[in-house]
C-alpha cells in the first residue's frame, strides 16, 4: 500500500484547537433575546458563562482530531449483496481528473466512477449518496504540480467526515415501489390496526412538504415541518410501514385514550388509490375556499374505509422561553396548527379509559421524581439535589407515565404480523387474577406470574410467530420480558398484579395503546455479511451467548443474545461487549442499518496511516448459523465472540478475568473449543 499525502489540518492550522465564536454573539450582549430576529454575529453577551465576555471559545480541532495533520485521501467502495464481490477507488492529489462544470467550474464527478465500480462487481445501484469535488477558482491544469496538488488537497479534506465511503448494490434490479398500491397497503392497515393513515402537505419557502404516517384519533397536529418529501408520490416510495408507525407515541401523548370495539363492522377494503387525484385535492385544500388566502397546509385522513378531507389552520402564537449554556434566555415563538374540520369519530372507537394524574410528573414542566425516592422511599430531607421536594428537573421522559402525565386504568394492547391477522386485548386493572408467587427481588419484593392471557408470548404463537421477535411497532424495540411471559414486580405484598403490568405496559403509550409487532426483522443472512467482510478486507465480529437455561427464572435474561458488528482488522475483543439482541435477524438487521457508519469508522486514525483500497471477486461462504449455535450450546451462560476474517476464524470466551483466546482456524467448522 503506497503513502498517501498528509498535509497540515487547514480547519486549525495544525495547532489542534480552533477559536470560534461564541454563542452568546448569536444574540449579543442581552439577556432575554428572541431566537426568530437572528442577523450576523453581534458583540459577545458580557455575563457569558461560556467565553466571560471574550466573544471567542477554544474547542478541539475534530476535524484532525486534535492531531494537526489529516491524510488527504478519500476511498470509495462498491460491494455486490449478492456475489460478494467489491472494487474501490481512492481519491488523491494527483488522480483526479477534473473538468469544467457548465458554470465554468473544475469538478471532480465521482458519481461516474462509483457508476464504473458497479459495472466491475455487476451491481445495480440505486442513487448513491456520493459527493461531487469542487477544486478552488485558482486551480487550473497548467499550475505548477505542487500547488496543484495543494489545492486538489483541501477539496478532498473538505469531503472527509466520511473518509471512505461504501455503496451497496444487489445484482438484480431493485424492484421499484408503485406509489398506488403502497398506499393502499398502508390503508389497509390502518383498517386493520384500527388508527388513522394521514397525508398531510405543509408549506415550505416556495414549495410543500409531504408527509405519511400513522395517528391514533384525537391527536395534534404537530409543530414543524412534516418532512422533506416535495410530491406524493415521492413522499410514498420513502415510507413504508415502519416509518409510517414511527414516532407514533410522540405524536399521540396527549390523546385521549378510549377502549376499542374490534368486532364493529368492519369498511370494505382499500380498493387502489388515485394517487394524483389525492394529491390534487390535498393541495387545492391548501388555500382558503372563501378567500383565497394561502393555508399552512392540509390533510387527508383514511378512517372507517374513506377519505376525509380538511385545511389546517394557524392558531396564536405561544410563546417559550429556553436557557442557554452561555445564561442567556432564549424566547421563541411558535404557531400552532390546527384542523379546520375534525372527521366524525371512527365506528371502532369505544367508552373513555379512567385515568389518574401521574404523581412523579409536573404538567407543562420539567419536574421529574427526584432519584432519592427511588425504590417507593420518602423524600429524602437532605437530598442536594430536591431539598427534600421529591420533584427536580430533568431532560428526561418521566420513567412513571412516559410524559404521558396519565396512569390509565386500561391499556388497549394490538398485537399483529403486519399483513392480515391482529389480535386487540384490554387489560383493566383492579381484575382479580390468580397470580401465583414465581420468585422474589433481593430487596425482598414479590415476583408473580400472571395468566396467558396477559402473557405476549403466548399470543405471539398464536399469529405464527416466534416470542423473542415481539417489537414495539414505534421504533422497533424488543418486547421486555416482563411483558412477554406475564411476570410482574410487585411494590409490596397484596398489590393489584394487573394494575401493574397495566402501568408497566401502558407506560408511555400513545391514547394508552401498545402496538406490537410480530414478525422477524427484514435482515439478510448471516452468510451475506460474511462474505462482504472478508471482501472489505475488515473483520466481522458475531458475539453469541446462549441463556436458554434460564427460562424458568424471571429474573434472569433468558433465550439467545445475539450482536454482530464490522470492525477494523486490529480492534480488539472488549470484555464488556455482551450480545443483546433477542434474535440473530434482529442483530444483523442492525449491523445493515449501521453499516456504512462502521465502515466510515473502520478508517485508520493515525493519519500516516492509509485507507485501505479493498478489491476481491465473488466468493461462496457456508452458513455459519449451526456451527455458531453449536458452539454457544457447548458454552453455556458463556459469551462466545467468533471473529470471521480473511486470514480465518477466531474464537474468544468471555470470563469474569477478560476475554480469553479459545481457537483458531482457517474456517469455522474446523474450530475446536476447550
Amino acid at each position: 500500500m503506497t503513502a498517501v499525502p498528509v498535509v497540515v489540518c487547514p480547519d486549525c492550522d495544525g495547532m489542534t484547537f480552533t477559536l470560534e465564536p461564541c454563542r452568546c454573539t448569536t444574540y449579543g450582549d442581552r439577556f432575554l433575546a428572541d431566537a426568530d430576529v437572528l442577523g450576523p454575529r453581534r458583540e459577545a453577551y458580557r455575563s457569558c458563562e461560556q467565553c466571560r465576555g471574550a466573544g471567542t471559545v477554544t474547542y478541539p480541532c475534530y476535524r484532525c482530531g486534535r492531531r494537526g495533520r489529516r491524510r488527504a485521501q478519500l476511498v470509495v467502495t462498491v460491494a455486490n449483496l449478492d456475489t460478494g464481490a467489491v472494487a474501490s477507488h481512492q481519491v488523491v492529489p494527483g488522480g483526479l481528473d477534473p473538468h469544467r462544470d457548465p458554470a465554468g467550474h473544475w469538478v471532480v464527478d465521482l458519481a461516474s466512477r462509483v457508476r464504473e465500480l458497479a459495472a466491475i462487481v455487476g451491481a445495480v445501484l440505486d442513487e448513491a449518496d456520493v459527493p461531487s469535488l469542487w477544486l478552488d477558482r485558482q486551480w487550473q491544469p497548467d499550475l505548477p504540480a505542487a500547488l496543484r496538488h495543494e489545492l486538489e488537497a483541501h477539496a478532498i479534506l473538505r469531503a472527509d467526515h466520511a473518509p471512505w465511503r461504501l455503496v451497496l448494490g444487489r445484482a438484480t434490479v431493485p424492484a421499484t415501489v408503485d406509489p398506488a398500491a403502497r398506499l393502499a397497503r398502508l390503508c389497509a392497515l390502518a383498517d386493520l390496526l384500527l388508527l388513522d393513515l394521514v397525508v398531510e402537505a405543509r408549506r415550505q419557502d416556495a414549495g410543500f412538504c409531504w408527509a405519511i404516517r400513522y395517528e391514533v384519533p384525537g391527536s395534534p397536529v404537530p409543530l414543524g415541518s412534516p418532512g422533506w418529501c416535495r410530491d406524493l408520490p415521492e413522499s410514498l416510495a420513502c415510507t413504508d410501514v415502519a416509518k409510517s408507525l414511527g414516532g407514533l407515541a410522540e405524536r399521540g401523548l396527549a390523546a385521549p385514550a378510549r377502549l376499542l370495539r374490534p368486532d364493529s363492522p368492519r369498511p370494505p377494503a382499500a380498493s387502489a388509490v388515485d394517487v394524483d387525484q389525492l394529491e390534487r385535492r390535498v393541495l387545492a385544500d391548501c388555500n382558503d375556499a372563501a378567500h383565497g388566502d394561502e393555508l399552512p397546509g392540509a390533510q387527508a385522513l383514511w378512517r372507517n374505509g374513506r377519505w376525509w378531507h380538511t385545511t389546517l389552520r394557524a392558531g396564536e402564537p405561544v410563546e417559550t422561553l429556553a436557557e442557554q449554556p452561555t445564561g442567556q434566555v432564549v424566547r421563541r415563538v411558535r404557531v400552532p396548527v390546527s384542523r379546520g374540520y375534525e372527521p366524525p369519530d371512527p365506528q371502532w372507537l369505544g367508552e373513555p379509559v379512567d385515568w389518574r394524574q401521574c404523581p412523579d410528573c409536573r404538567p407543562h414542566s420539567r419536574l421529574r421524581a427526584c432519584d432519592c425516592r427511588l425504590g417507593g422511599r420518602a423524600a429524602d430531607l437532605d437530598c442536594p439535589h430536591c431539598c427534600g421536594a421529591g420533584l427536580r428537573p430533568s431532560a428526561l421522559h418521566c420513567f412513571t407515565c412516559g410524559d404521558t402525565q396519565r396512569l390509565h386504568r386500561t391499556v388497549v394492547v394490538t398485537i399483529t404480523d403486519l399483513r392480515h391477522r391482529v389480535v386487540h386485548l384490554a387489560w383493566q386493572a383492579g381484575t382479580p387474577e390468580v397470580a401465583p408467587l414465581v420468585a422474589t427481588q433481593p430487596g425482598g419484593k414479590p415476583v408473580v406470574q400472571l395468566p396467558t392471557r396477559y402473557r405476549l408470548g403466548s399470543w405471539a404463537a398464536v399469529l405464527g410467530a416466534r416470542p423473542d421477535d415481539l417489537a414495539d411497532a414505534d421504533g422497533g424495540q424488543q418486547i421486555g420480558k416482563d411483558l412477554r411471559d406475564g411476570y410482574v414486580t410487585l411494590p409490596w405484598a397484596g398489590a393489584d398484579p394487573v394494575g401493574e403490568h397495566v402501568r408497566n405496559a401502558g407506560r408511555g403509550t400513545p391514547a394508552g395503546r401498545l402496538i406490537v409487532v410480530a414478525t422477524p426483522p427484514d435482515a439478510p443472512p448471516l452468510a451475506e455479511l460474511v462474505r462482504l467482510a472478508l471482501g472489505l478486507d475488515l473483520a466481522l465480529v458475531v458475539a453469541v451467548c446462549d441463556l436458554r437455561h434460564n427460562a424458568a427464572d424471571p429474573l434472569l435474561a433468558d433465550g439467545l443474545r445475539w450482536s454482530v458488528d464490522v470492525k477494523p482488522l486490529d480492534a480488539p475483543v472488549r470484555p464488556d461487549d455482551f450480545p443483546y439482541r433477542p434474535s440473530l435477524a434482529a442483530a444483523l438487521s442492525w449491523c445493515v442499518e449501521c453499516l456504512t457508519d462502521a465502515v466510515a469508522g473502520a478508517a485508520p486514525t493515525d493519519p500516516t496511516v492509509p485507507i485501505p483500497v479493498p478489491g476481491s471477486g465473488p466468493r461462496d461462504i457456508a452458513d455459519p448459523e449451526p456451527e455458531l449455535l453449536r458452539l454457544a450450546a457447548q458454552h453455556a451462560g458463556q459469551v462466545l465472540t467468533v471473529r470471521f476474517t480473511r486470514a480465518g476464524c477466531t474464537a474468544y470466551r468471555h470470563d469474569d478475568d477478560g476475554v480469553h483466546l479459545l481457537a483458531e482456524a482457517p474456517d469455522l467448522r474446523d474450530l475446536r473449543l476447550t
